[in-house]
């Protein structure tokens, strides 16, 4: 059962490190407060199946308008600010949601707030059921990224982040694009908190505080960002290493620190970025294998 809880929190950390890299990997927007999003999830769903008695199956893709929606609105707040300042606008973003969630009486306020639990056609979801729904909301979102990436709003959002000024000079909408892709980002943000929420049974503004949200982002850009194989490698590494230095508990958060220094130090393209040291590798022993095998293959064709 260990093995599965931890299996959960990984799957859910992948899918919020897959939703930031929609903004910070894809069109290039800095954004630290993305647990924000990640709470507003988690309380609209525990208010809507808990006070509004709505199913669910229903409060999941709920949970994901509600954070699209609010999403929409930062969306619309970074036309005006740019690199540094949006990034505080951000952070800003973070706290003022927490501290609704800290102070408001109809969202627990400091007391956080019981969720129901979750039934899918009249039953309840198990631990092992949370598992299954976390790795098919995976693969949803990872199969709606792969389509993202090869569609013409993937490369626009691509221009964008390579050269803004180049890619609104052949005609590219850059604000309609940057507001997508926040919608999309914390929507799926949202979603992930639904799941969170449920999943806990219970939940405070603790879970969604600004450490949440450097947890989120260091996740992608240690995997790498740009990428769909880098959020989920960051996720599964940093989602593991508590566990892995369990032992030394004392100095956990300490080597936790550490191993993002040394990325960013030595790797800043992440561990499976494109010109990562890794991926490299990866792919020149892939070449190096192909090109064997249609030697070996070829020889075969020329003896018969």
């Amino acid at each position: 059962m260990y093995e599965v809880v931890v299996a959960i929190n990984i799957g859910i950390f992948t899918i919020l490190a897959l939703s930031v890299n929609i903004i910070t990997g894809y069109i290039g927007q800095p954004t630290l407060g993305h647990a924000a999003f990640f709470g507003i999830g988690a309380y609209a769903s525990a208010i809507l199946t808990g006070k509004y008695g709505v199913p669910f199956l229903l409060s999941l893709p709920l949970s994901g308008l509600i954070a699209g929606f609010i999403g929409a609105l930062l969306g619309l707040a970074s036309l005006r600010v740019r690199d540094d300042f949006l990034a505080i606008t951000t952070i800003g973003t973070n706290f003022v949601v927490v501290a609704i969630f800290q102070y408001v009486p109809f969202f627990g306020a400091s007391f956080g707030l019981s969720v129901s639990p979750a039934f899918i056609f009249g039953m309840k979801i198990t631990y092992v059921g949370y598992l299954f729904l976390t790795i098919f909301l995976i693969t949803l979102t990872v199969l709606f990224l792969r389509k993202l990436e090869k569609s013409w709003f993937g490369l626009a959002m691509g221009g964008i982040r390579n050269n803004e000024g180049a890619a609104g000079s052949i005609g590219i909408d850059i604000k309609k694009f940057k507001v997508v892709a926040f919608i999309l980002g914390t929507a799926i943000a949202g979603i992930a908190g639904c799941i969170y929420a449920h999943y806990m049974t219970f939940i405070s503004s603790v879970d969604f505080a600004f450490a949440t949200s450097i947890t989120i982002l260091s996740m992608a850009m240690v995997g790498g960002s740009g990428t769909i194989r880098g959020p989920i490698m960051g996720a599964i590494v940093l989602g593991l290493a508590p566990e892995v230095f369990r032992f030394a508990m004392n100095y956990r958060m300490l080597i936790y620190g550490a191993l993002l220094i040394f990325t960013m130090r030595f790797q800043p393209e992440g561990l499976l970025g494109e010109r990562s040291l890794l991926w490299t590798n990866i792919n020149k022993l892939f070449k190096k294998t192909y090109s064997n095998k249609e030697t070996e293959s070829g020889i075969k064709n020329d003896n018969s």
